[in-house]
Protein backbone atom coordinates (compact mmCIF):
# COMPACT_ATOMS: atom_id res chain seq x y z
CA UNK A 1 0.00 0.00 0.00
CA UNK A 2 1.09 4.11 -0.71
CA UNK A 3 2.12 5.26 2.57
CA UNK A 4 0.79 8.48 2.62
CA UNK A 5 -0.02 9.51 6.04
CA UNK A 6 1.19 8.04 9.39
CA UNK A 7 -1.22 6.02 10.50
CA UNK A 8 -0.34 3.86 6.43
CA UNK A 9 3.00 3.33 8.20
CA UNK A 10 1.23 0.98 11.14
CA UNK A 11 -1.17 -0.48 8.27
CA UNK A 12 1.72 -1.89 6.17
CA UNK A 13 3.85 -3.64 9.06
CA UNK A 14 0.19 -5.97 10.03
CA UNK A 15 -0.31 -6.46 6.42
CA UNK A 16 3.89 -7.42 6.19
CA UNK A 17 2.45 -9.30 9.30
CA UNK A 18 4.43 -7.18 11.87
CA UNK A 19 6.60 -8.45 14.84
CA UNK A 20 5.98 -9.69 18.18
CA UNK A 21 8.29 -6.98 19.78
CA UNK A 22 7.47 -4.10 17.89
CA UNK A 23 7.51 -1.98 21.19
CA UNK A 24 8.47 -2.70 24.71
CA UNK A 25 9.25 -1.12 27.76
CA UNK A 26 9.89 -1.80 31.45
CA UNK A 27 7.07 -2.30 33.95
CA UNK A 28 8.38 -3.24 37.93
CA UNK A 29 11.43 -5.07 36.88
CA UNK A 30 10.08 -6.75 33.67
CA UNK A 31 10.17 -5.88 30.13
CA UNK A 32 7.02 -6.18 28.66
CA UNK A 33 6.72 -6.47 24.49
CA UNK A 34 3.48 -5.43 22.64
CA UNK A 35 3.19 -7.21 19.35
CA UNK A 36 2.64 -4.76 15.99
CA UNK A 37 -0.90 -6.91 16.51
CA UNK A 38 -1.17 -5.94 20.08
CA UNK A 39 -0.37 -1.98 19.05
CA UNK A 40 -2.58 -1.75 16.52
CA UNK A 41 -5.54 -3.21 18.81
CA UNK A 42 -4.47 -0.39 21.48
CA UNK A 43 -4.09 2.25 18.77
CA UNK A 44 -8.06 1.35 17.69
CA UNK A 45 -8.91 1.89 21.66
CA UNK A 46 -7.15 5.03 21.99
CA UNK A 47 -8.97 6.52 19.00
CA UNK A 48 -12.55 5.34 20.12
CA UNK A 49 -12.38 6.22 23.33
CA UNK A 50 -11.16 9.77 22.40
CA UNK A 51 -14.60 10.04 19.84
CA UNK A 52 -16.31 9.45 23.12
CA UNK A 53 -14.90 12.28 24.87
CA UNK A 54 -15.75 14.17 21.84
CA UNK A 55 -12.58 14.61 20.60
CA UNK A 56 -12.79 15.76 16.57
CA UNK A 57 -10.56 16.61 13.78
CA UNK A 58 -8.15 19.21 14.60
CA UNK A 59 -9.03 18.95 17.96
CA UNK A 60 -5.13 19.30 20.11
CA UNK A 61 -3.96 16.76 22.80
CA UNK A 62 -1.00 17.92 25.01
CA UNK A 63 1.36 14.93 26.42
CA UNK A 64 3.95 14.94 29.10
CA UNK A 65 5.45 11.56 29.68
CA UNK A 66 9.37 9.89 29.61
CA UNK A 67 9.41 7.33 27.01
CA UNK A 68 7.30 4.51 27.69
CA UNK A 69 4.71 2.34 25.17
CA UNK A 70 2.06 4.43 26.17
CA UNK A 71 3.07 7.67 24.69
CA UNK A 72 3.20 5.60 21.60
CA UNK A 73 -0.33 4.30 21.97
CA UNK A 74 -1.58 7.75 22.62
CA UNK A 75 0.28 9.45 19.55
CA UNK A 76 -1.38 6.80 17.53
CA UNK A 77 -4.45 6.61 18.11
CA UNK A 78 -4.80 10.38 17.93
CA UNK A 79 -3.18 10.82 15.03
CA UNK A 80 -5.10 8.06 12.69
CA UNK A 81 -8.56 10.28 13.82
CA UNK A 82 -7.13 13.43 13.18
CA UNK A 83 -6.81 14.84 16.92
CA UNK A 84 -3.45 16.99 16.78
CA UNK A 85 -0.89 15.82 19.47
CA UNK A 86 1.31 18.15 21.77
CA UNK A 87 3.78 16.74 23.28
CA UNK A 88 5.88 18.47 25.91
CA UNK A 89 9.43 17.84 27.71
CA UNK A 90 9.27 15.41 30.52
CA UNK A 91 11.87 17.18 32.41
CA UNK A 92 10.85 21.02 31.46
CA UNK A 93 9.03 23.38 34.48
CA UNK A 94 5.43 23.83 35.24
CA UNK A 95 4.80 27.20 33.73
CA UNK A 96 6.26 26.08 30.31
CA UNK A 97 3.52 23.35 30.14
CA UNK A 98 0.88 26.39 31.01
CA UNK A 99 2.26 28.13 28.33
CA UNK A 100 1.98 25.23 25.70
CA UNK A 101 -1.32 23.81 27.08
CA UNK A 102 -2.88 27.29 27.02
CA UNK A 103 -1.57 28.77 23.61
CA UNK A 104 -2.07 25.28 21.99
CA UNK A 105 -5.51 25.12 22.90
CA UNK A 106 -5.38 21.47 24.18
CA UNK A 107 -8.75 20.31 25.23
CA UNK A 108 -7.15 16.76 27.17
CA UNK A 109 -3.83 16.00 29.02
CA UNK A 110 -2.12 12.80 29.03
CA UNK A 111 0.89 12.49 31.61
CA UNK A 112 2.75 10.02 33.48
CA UNK A 113 2.76 10.35 37.32
CA UNK A 114 5.08 11.60 40.49
CA UNK A 115 7.02 15.04 39.93
CA UNK A 116 5.55 15.40 36.66
CA UNK A 117 1.95 14.86 37.67
CA UNK A 118 2.68 17.29 40.98
CA UNK A 119 4.22 19.74 38.14
CA UNK A 120 1.11 19.09 35.88
CA UNK A 121 -1.51 19.72 38.95
CA UNK A 122 0.42 22.74 40.13
CA UNK A 123 -0.86 24.98 36.72
CA UNK A 124 -4.42 23.31 35.97
CA UNK A 125 -6.58 25.99 37.75
CA UNK A 126 -4.47 28.11 35.28
CA UNK A 127 -5.37 26.02 31.95
CA UNK A 128 -8.71 26.86 30.87
CA UNK A 129 -8.61 24.62 27.29
CA UNK A 130 -8.62 21.51 29.23
CA UNK A 131 -11.20 19.87 29.72
CA UNK A 132 -9.95 16.52 31.37
CA UNK A 133 -6.71 14.55 32.67
CA UNK A 134 -5.46 11.34 32.73
CA UNK A 135 -2.40 9.83 34.07
CA UNK A 136 -0.48 6.61 32.90
CA UNK A 137 0.61 5.82 36.57
CA UNK A 138 -1.71 5.88 39.34
CA UNK A 139 -2.24 8.99 41.40
CA UNK A 140 -5.11 9.72 44.06
CA UNK A 141 -8.07 11.63 42.66
CA UNK A 142 -7.25 11.31 39.32
CA UNK A 143 -8.06 9.63 36.33
CA UNK A 144 -6.11 6.50 34.91
CA UNK A 145 -5.07 5.51 31.86
CA UNK A 146 -7.04 1.94 32.03
CA UNK A 147 -10.47 4.15 32.92
CA UNK A 148 -9.46 5.80 29.84
CA UNK A 149 -9.04 3.01 28.11
CA UNK A 150 -12.30 1.29 29.78
CA UNK A 151 -14.37 4.25 27.93
CA UNK A 152 -14.31 2.31 24.63
CA UNK A 153 -14.94 -1.45 25.78
CA UNK A 154 -17.79 -2.66 23.68
CA UNK A 155 -17.35 0.07 21.29
CA UNK A 156 -17.21 -1.32 17.74
CA UNK A 157 -17.29 2.16 15.75
CA UNK A 158 -16.11 1.77 12.58
CA UNK A 159 -12.52 3.81 12.46
CA UNK A 160 -12.03 3.13 8.40
CA UNK A 161 -13.96 6.59 7.85
CA UNK A 162 -12.08 8.50 10.16
CA UNK A 163 -8.71 7.46 9.09
CA UNK A 164 -9.42 7.71 5.31
CA UNK A 165 -10.43 11.27 5.91
CA UNK A 166 -6.87 12.38 6.82
CA UNK A 167 -5.24 13.98 3.95
CA UNK A 168 -1.26 14.30 4.00
CA UNK A 169 -1.50 17.68 4.35
CA UNK A 170 -3.66 17.39 7.41
CA UNK A 171 -1.52 18.74 10.78
CA UNK A 172 -0.63 15.97 13.08
CA UNK A 173 1.69 17.32 15.31
CA UNK A 174 2.63 20.86 17.47
CA UNK A 175 6.38 20.79 18.65
CA UNK A 176 7.18 23.42 20.65
CA UNK A 177 10.87 24.43 20.41
CA UNK A 178 13.11 24.65 23.37
CA UNK A 179 14.65 27.54 22.45
CA UNK A 180 17.98 28.93 24.27
CA UNK A 181 16.08 32.35 24.60
CA UNK A 182 12.83 33.32 24.16
CA UNK A 183 9.12 32.02 24.11
CA UNK A 184 8.99 28.57 23.42
CA UNK A 185 7.30 28.31 19.29
CA UNK A 186 4.45 25.55 18.71
CA UNK A 187 6.06 24.25 14.87
CA UNK A 188 3.05 22.75 12.94
CA UNK A 189 4.06 19.78 10.90
CA UNK A 190 2.07 18.21 9.03
CA UNK A 191 1.42 14.03 8.35
CA UNK A 192 3.13 14.59 4.74
CA UNK A 193 5.97 16.50 6.69
CA UNK A 194 6.91 13.71 8.93
CA UNK A 195 6.37 10.90 6.32
CA UNK A 196 8.28 12.13 3.54
CA UNK A 197 11.08 12.34 6.38
CA UNK A 198 10.99 8.80 7.69
CA UNK A 199 10.53 7.69 3.59
CA UNK A 200 13.48 9.07 2.40
CA UNK A 201 15.40 8.19 5.48
CA UNK A 202 14.17 4.37 5.25
CA UNK A 203 15.50 4.39 1.71
CA UNK A 204 19.07 5.09 2.59
CA UNK A 205 21.94 2.64 3.32
CA UNK A 206 21.92 3.92 7.20
CA UNK A 207 20.25 1.55 9.52
CA UNK A 208 21.37 -1.98 9.50
CA UNK A 209 19.40 -4.59 7.11
CA UNK A 210 19.62 -8.35 7.94
CA UNK A 211 17.23 -11.30 8.07
CA UNK A 212 17.49 -11.39 11.97
CA UNK A 213 15.02 -9.13 14.03
CA UNK A 214 16.92 -5.97 14.74
CA UNK A 215 16.02 -4.01 18.15
CA UNK A 216 16.62 -0.46 19.23
CA UNK A 217 16.99 1.22 22.35
CA UNK A 218 15.54 4.61 22.51
CA UNK A 219 16.55 6.99 25.31
CA UNK A 220 16.28 10.49 23.66
CA UNK A 221 12.99 12.21 24.41
CA UNK A 222 10.24 11.05 22.21
CA UNK A 223 8.59 14.59 22.25
CA UNK A 224 11.71 15.60 20.38
CA UNK A 225 11.36 15.61 16.33
CA UNK A 226 14.37 13.52 15.75
CA UNK A 227 12.98 10.86 18.15
CA UNK A 228 9.87 10.62 16.91
CA UNK A 229 10.60 10.51 13.23
CA UNK A 230 13.18 8.01 14.24
CA UNK A 231 10.22 5.56 15.94
CA UNK A 232 8.05 5.88 12.99
CA UNK A 233 10.86 5.11 10.43
CA UNK A 234 11.82 1.90 13.60
CA UNK A 235 8.28 0.86 12.43
CA UNK A 236 8.41 1.63 8.84
CA UNK A 237 11.62 -0.74 8.87
CA UNK A 238 10.10 -3.80 11.17
CA UNK A 239 12.54 -2.98 14.02
CA UNK A 240 11.55 -3.83 17.73
CA UNK A 241 11.92 0.01 19.94
CA UNK A 242 12.46 -0.85 23.20
CA UNK A 243 12.83 2.62 25.52
CA UNK A 244 15.50 2.63 28.57
CA UNK A 245 13.99 3.64 31.97
CA UNK A 246 15.46 6.64 32.29
CA UNK A 247 19.17 8.23 31.05
CA UNK A 248 20.63 6.68 34.30
CA UNK A 249 19.79 2.92 33.22
CA UNK A 250 20.95 3.12 29.94
CA UNK A 251 24.04 0.94 31.20
CA UNK A 252 21.93 -1.49 32.27
CA UNK A 253 19.40 -1.23 29.11
CA UNK A 254 21.63 -1.73 26.65
CA UNK A 255 23.22 -5.05 28.31
CA UNK A 256 19.55 -6.63 28.35
CA UNK A 257 17.94 -5.48 25.10
CA UNK A 258 21.72 -5.86 23.26
CA UNK A 259 20.80 -3.51 20.65
CA UNK A 260 21.38 -3.43 16.76
CA UNK A 261 21.24 0.84 16.64
CA UNK A 262 20.61 3.50 18.87
CA UNK A 263 19.91 7.44 18.25
CA UNK A 264 21.70 9.80 20.55
CA UNK A 265 23.40 12.94 20.90
CA UNK A 266 26.62 14.18 21.40
CA UNK A 267 26.84 15.04 24.92
CA UNK A 268 25.58 11.42 25.77
CA UNK A 269 28.48 10.35 23.69
CA UNK A 270 30.90 12.85 24.93
CA UNK A 271 29.92 11.26 28.66
CA UNK A 272 30.65 7.85 27.50
CA UNK A 273 33.61 8.88 26.62
CA UNK A 274 34.40 10.72 29.49
CA UNK A 275 33.63 7.65 31.69
CA UNK A 276 35.89 5.35 29.12
CA UNK A 277 38.74 8.01 29.94
CA UNK A 278 38.48 7.61 33.52
CA UNK A 279 38.99 4.05 33.52
CA UNK A 280 41.66 4.36 31.42
CA UNK A 281 43.29 6.29 33.90
CA UNK A 282 42.51 4.45 36.83
CA UNK A 283 44.27 1.45 35.47
CA UNK A 284 47.95 0.92 36.03
CA UNK A 285 51.06 -0.87 34.41
CA UNK A 286 51.19 -2.95 31.19
CA UNK A 287 47.00 -2.41 31.25
CA UNK A 288 47.04 1.51 31.24
CA UNK A 289 49.83 1.58 28.97
CA UNK A 290 48.04 -0.65 26.67
CA UNK A 291 44.53 1.43 26.99
CA UNK A 292 46.50 4.98 25.65
CA UNK A 293 48.51 3.21 22.82
CA UNK A 294 45.20 1.86 21.27
CA UNK A 295 43.61 5.58 21.93
CA UNK A 296 46.32 7.08 20.47
CA UNK A 297 46.33 5.00 17.64
CA UNK A 298 42.80 5.64 16.90
CA UNK A 299 42.74 9.85 17.12
CA UNK A 300 42.94 10.34 13.64
CA UNK A 301 40.82 7.22 12.00
CA UNK A 302 38.86 7.45 9.25
CA UNK A 303 37.40 5.23 7.83
CA UNK A 304 36.91 6.42 4.26
CA UNK A 305 41.24 6.57 4.25
CA UNK A 306 43.68 3.18 3.31
CA UNK A 307 46.18 2.44 6.00
CA UNK A 308 49.17 0.54 5.61
CA UNK A 309 49.24 -3.11 6.58
CA UNK A 310 51.78 -2.53 9.64
CA UNK A 311 48.54 0.00 11.04
CA UNK A 312 45.92 -2.15 9.92
CA UNK A 313 47.30 -5.04 11.95
CA UNK A 314 47.99 -2.69 14.94
CA UNK A 315 44.50 -1.30 14.65
CA UNK A 316 42.88 -4.83 14.46
CA UNK A 317 45.19 -5.85 17.86
CA UNK A 318 43.57 -2.52 19.89
CA UNK A 319 40.23 -3.72 18.62
CA UNK A 320 40.59 -7.16 19.70
CA UNK A 321 42.38 -6.21 23.39
CA UNK A 322 40.72 -2.91 23.65
CA UNK A 323 38.18 -1.76 22.10
CA UNK A 324 36.09 -4.91 22.15
CA UNK A 325 35.38 -3.94 25.47
CA UNK A 326 33.91 -1.01 24.76
CA UNK A 327 31.37 -2.25 22.00
CA UNK A 328 30.65 -5.11 24.84
CA UNK A 329 29.32 -2.08 27.11
CA UNK A 330 27.34 -1.38 24.42
CA UNK A 331 25.48 -4.40 24.63
CA UNK A 332 27.87 -6.46 22.26
CA UNK A 333 25.29 -6.14 18.99
CA UNK A 334 25.75 -1.99 18.40
CA UNK A 335 26.31 -2.03 14.49
CA UNK A 336 25.28 1.82 14.31
CA UNK A 337 24.97 4.75 15.96
CA UNK A 338 23.25 7.70 15.37
CA UNK A 339 23.44 11.06 16.05
CA UNK A 340 22.09 14.77 15.63
CA UNK A 341 20.53 18.07 17.69
CA UNK A 342 24.25 19.25 17.90
CA UNK A 343 27.72 19.05 16.60
CA UNK A 344 29.24 15.83 17.10
CA UNK A 345 33.32 16.56 18.05
CA UNK A 346 36.15 15.67 15.34
CA UNK A 347 37.72 13.16 18.16
CA UNK A 348 35.02 11.42 19.19
CA UNK A 349 34.03 10.73 15.48
CA UNK A 350 37.19 9.81 14.84
CA UNK A 351 37.52 7.64 18.34
CA UNK A 352 34.47 5.33 17.95
CA UNK A 353 35.23 4.47 14.46
CA UNK A 354 38.69 3.33 15.13
CA UNK A 355 36.62 1.25 17.88
CA UNK A 356 35.02 -0.62 15.48
CA UNK A 357 31.81 1.55 16.15
CA UNK A 358 29.85 3.41 13.36
CA UNK A 359 28.53 6.73 14.33
CA UNK A 360 26.57 8.80 11.88
CA UNK A 361 26.14 12.29 12.49
CA UNK A 362 23.31 14.03 10.66
CA UNK A 363 21.75 17.44 10.82
CA UNK A 364 17.85 18.35 10.85
CA UNK A 365 15.65 21.16 13.14
CA UNK A 366 12.03 20.81 14.69
CA UNK A 367 11.01 22.70 11.64
CA UNK A 368 12.14 20.13 9.12
CA UNK A 369 10.84 16.93 10.54
CA UNK A 370 13.60 17.13 10.93
CA UNK A 371 16.11 15.49 9.16
CA UNK A 372 17.96 17.66 6.50
CA UNK A 373 20.88 15.52 5.65
CA UNK A 374 22.98 12.62 7.32
CA UNK A 375 25.92 10.28 6.73
CA UNK A 376 25.48 6.80 5.40
CA UNK A 377 27.50 3.58 4.64
CA UNK A 378 27.42 4.44 1.19
CA UNK A 379 28.19 8.13 1.46
CA UNK A 380 30.01 9.05 4.32
CA UNK A 381 32.68 11.93 5.51
CA UNK A 382 33.76 12.21 8.87
CA UNK A 383 33.77 16.20 9.96
CA UNK A 384 30.34 16.27 7.72
CA UNK A 385 26.79 16.11 8.63
CA UNK A 386 26.27 14.15 5.18
CA UNK A 387 24.12 14.62 1.78
CA UNK A 388 20.97 16.22 1.79
CA UNK A 389 18.52 12.99 2.03
CA UNK A 390 16.35 12.32 -1.25
CA UNK A 391 13.77 15.04 -1.87
CA UNK A 392 15.65 17.65 0.14
CA UNK A 393 16.99 20.71 -1.52
CA UNK A 394 20.16 22.43 0.36
CA UNK A 395 21.63 26.13 -0.81
CA UNK A 396 24.11 28.51 1.35
CA UNK A 397 23.39 31.91 1.57
CA UNK A 398 26.61 34.09 2.18
CA UNK A 399 26.68 35.70 5.02
CA UNK A 400 28.87 39.07 6.65
CA UNK A 401 31.95 37.92 8.14
CA UNK A 402 32.54 34.52 6.91
CA UNK A 403 34.48 32.88 4.30
CA UNK A 404 33.48 32.39 0.69
CA UNK A 405 31.59 29.31 -0.18
CA UNK A 406 30.51 29.49 3.96
CA UNK A 407 26.92 31.57 5.01
CA UNK A 408 23.22 30.59 5.99
CA UNK A 409 21.78 27.07 5.33
CA UNK A 410 18.66 27.42 3.59
CA UNK A 411 16.49 24.55 3.24
CA UNK A 412 13.72 23.26 0.33
CA UNK A 413 11.42 20.41 0.73
CA UNK A 414 8.12 18.43 1.87
CA UNK A 415 9.45 18.09 5.50
CA UNK A 416 9.61 21.89 5.90
CA UNK A 417 6.88 22.85 8.26
CA UNK A 418 3.32 24.34 7.48
CA UNK A 419 4.67 27.17 9.97
CA UNK A 420 4.71 28.32 13.73
CA UNK A 421 1.58 28.61 15.78
CA UNK A 422 -0.43 31.72 16.12
CA UNK A 423 3.02 33.47 15.27
CA UNK A 424 2.95 34.60 11.42
CA UNK A 425 5.56 37.07 12.53
CA UNK A 426 8.31 34.44 13.28
CA UNK A 427 6.84 32.30 10.42
CA UNK A 428 7.39 35.23 7.87
CA UNK A 429 10.68 35.77 9.26
CA UNK A 430 12.20 32.11 8.54
CA UNK A 431 10.33 30.87 5.89
CA UNK A 432 10.84 32.74 2.06
CA UNK A 433 9.59 31.83 -0.99
CA UNK A 434 8.97 28.43 -0.23
CA UNK A 435 12.66 28.13 1.28
CA UNK A 436 13.42 27.17 5.20
CA UNK A 437 16.14 29.07 6.60
CA UNK A 438 17.85 27.81 9.53
CA UNK A 439 19.84 30.36 11.28
CA UNK A 440 22.85 27.48 10.92
CA UNK A 441 25.67 28.36 9.18
CA UNK A 442 27.93 26.11 7.22
CA UNK A 443 28.91 25.29 3.72
CA UNK A 444 28.83 22.34 1.16
CA UNK A 445 31.73 20.28 -0.51
CA UNK A 446 32.55 19.96 -4.01
CA UNK A 447 31.32 16.13 -3.09
CA UNK A 448 27.69 17.78 -1.67
CA UNK A 449 28.67 17.01 1.59
CA UNK A 450 27.17 19.85 4.01
CA UNK A 451 29.39 21.22 7.09
CA UNK A 452 28.02 23.36 9.98
CA UNK A 453 30.32 25.54 10.77
CA UNK A 454 28.37 27.88 13.57
CA UNK A 455 24.91 29.13 14.33
CA UNK A 456 24.27 32.61 13.18
CA UNK A 457 22.60 34.20 16.19
CA UNK A 458 25.83 32.67 17.93
CA UNK A 459 28.43 34.33 16.14
CA UNK A 460 29.53 37.57 17.44
CA UNK A 461 32.06 40.41 17.00
CA UNK A 462 35.45 41.19 19.13
CA UNK A 463 36.54 44.77 19.43
CA UNK A 464 38.64 44.91 16.46
CA UNK A 465 36.25 43.96 14.09
CA UNK A 466 37.03 39.91 14.45
CA UNK A 467 34.13 37.68 13.77
CA UNK A 468 34.25 34.36 16.31
CA UNK A 469 32.44 31.47 16.02
CA UNK A 470 32.44 30.02 19.53
CA UNK A 471 30.84 26.21 18.54
CA UNK A 472 34.19 25.06 17.27
CA UNK A 473 36.37 26.48 20.01
CA UNK A 474 33.97 25.58 22.59
CA UNK A 475 33.78 21.27 20.78
CA UNK A 476 37.59 21.22 20.66
CA UNK A 477 38.38 22.64 24.03
CA UNK A 478 35.66 20.09 25.53
CA UNK A 479 38.13 16.98 23.71
CA UNK A 480 40.22 17.35 26.84
CA UNK A 481 40.42 14.88 29.83
CA UNK A 482 40.04 17.47 32.50
CA UNK A 483 37.14 20.06 30.52
CA UNK A 484 33.43 19.13 30.64
CA UNK A 485 31.76 22.36 29.62
CA UNK A 486 32.73 25.38 27.64
CA UNK A 487 31.25 28.64 26.62
CA UNK A 488 33.07 30.85 24.54
CA UNK A 489 32.73 35.06 25.87
CA UNK A 490 33.98 37.77 24.64
CA UNK A 491 31.63 40.25 22.42
CA UNK A 492 32.83 43.76 21.45
CA UNK A 493 36.13 43.05 23.77
CA UNK A 494 39.23 42.55 22.76
CA UNK A 495 39.81 39.42 22.84
CA UNK A 496 37.40 35.81 23.34
CA UNK A 497 37.65 34.20 26.87
CA UNK A 498 36.02 31.07 27.98
CA UNK A 499 33.65 29.55 30.97
CA UNK A 500 35.01 26.06 31.65
CA UNK A 501 33.20 23.57 34.03
CA UNK A 502 36.31 21.10 34.93
CA UNK A 503 35.81 17.43 34.37
CA UNK A 504 35.71 16.90 38.23
CA UNK A 505 36.16 13.18 38.10
CA UNK A 506 39.27 13.47 36.06
CA UNK A 507 40.75 16.36 37.98
CA UNK A 508 40.61 15.21 41.22
CA UNK A 509 42.27 11.87 40.34
CA UNK A 510 45.09 14.04 38.52
CA UNK A 511 45.11 16.31 41.53
CA UNK A 512 45.51 13.13 43.80
CA UNK A 513 47.95 12.29 41.98
CA UNK A 514 49.90 14.44 42.10
CA UNK A 515 49.69 15.27 45.83
CA UNK A 516 47.52 18.47 45.77
CA UNK A 517 45.24 18.44 48.87
CA UNK A 518 41.97 20.22 48.35
CA UNK A 519 39.20 20.47 50.66
CA UNK A 520 36.55 21.81 48.01
CA UNK A 521 35.93 22.12 44.35
CA UNK A 522 36.61 25.77 45.18
CA UNK A 523 39.81 25.32 46.79
CA UNK A 524 40.87 22.75 43.86
CA UNK A 525 40.11 24.96 40.89
CA UNK A 526 41.81 28.01 42.56
CA UNK A 527 44.99 25.68 43.37
CA UNK A 528 48.25 27.24 40.88
CA UNK A 529 48.50 23.48 39.50
CA UNK A 530 45.64 23.20 38.52
CA UNK A 531 45.09 26.35 36.64
CA UNK A 532 48.53 25.69 34.93
CA UNK A 533 46.71 22.24 33.77
CA UNK A 534 44.38 24.04 32.24
CA UNK A 535 46.44 26.50 30.97
CA UNK A 536 48.10 24.23 29.04
CA UNK A 537 45.29 22.10 27.48
CA UNK A 538 43.86 25.50 26.62
CA UNK A 539 47.44 26.95 25.11
CA UNK A 540 47.04 22.73 23.53
CA UNK A 541 43.75 23.57 21.39
CA UNK A 542 44.34 27.49 20.75
CA UNK A 543 47.01 26.16 18.45
CA UNK A 544 43.98 24.54 16.26
CA UNK A 545 42.73 27.93 15.90
CA UNK A 546 43.52 31.63 14.06
CA UNK A 547 45.29 34.15 16.74
CA UNK A 548 42.37 36.22 16.87
CA UNK A 549 40.24 33.22 17.63
CA UNK A 550 42.40 31.78 20.39
CA UNK A 551 41.47 32.06 23.71
CA UNK A 552 43.08 34.27 26.23
CA UNK A 553 41.48 33.80 29.19
CA UNK A 554 39.40 31.48 31.42
CA UNK A 555 37.17 31.23 34.31
CA UNK A 556 37.04 27.32 36.04
CA UNK A 557 33.84 27.19 37.54
CA UNK A 558 32.69 25.03 40.31
CA UNK A 559 29.06 23.96 39.04
CA UNK A 560 28.13 22.06 35.96
CA UNK A 561 25.57 23.37 33.93
CA UNK A 562 22.09 21.46 33.61
CA UNK A 563 18.54 21.32 32.46
CA UNK A 564 17.09 21.80 35.58
CA UNK A 565 19.56 24.87 36.50
CA UNK A 566 18.39 26.37 33.62
CA UNK A 567 21.57 26.94 31.53
CA UNK A 568 20.95 23.90 29.19
CA UNK A 569 17.87 22.99 27.14
CA UNK A 570 16.12 20.01 27.15
CA UNK A 571 18.29 18.97 24.41
CA UNK A 572 21.16 19.82 26.01
CA UNK A 573 22.15 23.09 24.32
CA UNK A 574 24.11 25.88 26.14
CA UNK A 575 21.09 28.97 26.74
CA UNK A 576 24.04 31.32 26.40
CA UNK A 577 21.61 34.52 27.60
CA UNK A 578 21.32 32.83 31.09
CA UNK A 579 24.92 31.88 31.40
CA UNK A 580 26.17 35.32 30.77
CA UNK A 581 23.94 36.84 33.06
CA UNK A 582 24.47 34.34 36.19
CA UNK A 583 28.44 35.08 35.45
CA UNK A 584 28.09 38.51 34.63
CA UNK A 585 30.31 39.81 37.31
CA UNK A 586 32.62 37.17 36.95
CA UNK A 587 33.18 37.97 33.01
CA UNK A 588 33.25 42.14 33.68
CA UNK A 589 35.93 41.09 36.50
CA UNK A 590 38.04 38.99 33.91
CA UNK A 591 38.21 41.82 31.25
CA UNK A 592 38.55 44.62 33.60
CA UNK A 593 41.62 42.58 35.16
CA UNK A 594 43.01 42.30 31.61
CA UNK A 595 42.52 45.49 30.26
CA UNK A 596 43.53 47.20 33.03
CA UNK A 597 46.68 49.59 32.78
CA UNK A 598 49.82 48.51 34.37
CA UNK A 599 51.74 50.73 36.63
CA UNK A 600 55.66 51.02 35.43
Amino acid sequence: MEIRRLHDILAEQLRKGGRPDAIAGKKNGQWRTYSTQEVAQLADKVSRSLLKLGIRKGDRIALVSPNRPEWNFLDLGAIQIGAVVVPMYANSIAKDYEYIIQHSESRLLFCSGGDIWQKIASILPACQTLERVYVFDPEPGVESWEAFLKLSEGDTTDLAPYKEAIQPEDWATFLYTSGTTGTPKGVILTHQNIVSNVLAVSSLNLIPRRSEPIRALSFLPLNHSFERMVFYTYLAMGIGVYYAESLDTIRDNLQEVKPHVFTSVPRLLEKMYERILTTGQSLTGFKKRLFFWALNLVKDYDPEKSYPLGYSIELALARALVFKKWKEALGGNIELIVTGAAALPKHLAHTFWGAGISVMEGYGLTETSPVISVNTFDARRLGSVGKPIPGVEVRIEPLEGYNPGEGEIVVRGPNVMVGYYKNPESTAEVLKEGWFHTGDVGKLDEDGFLYITDRKKELFKTAGGKYIAPQPIESALKSSLYIEQAMVVGEYKKFPAVLLVPAFPALEKWAQENGIRFASREELVHHPRVVELIQQEVNRINAQFSQFEQVKKFILLTKEWTIEGGELTPTLKLKRRVILSQYKDAIEALYAEAEAPVNR
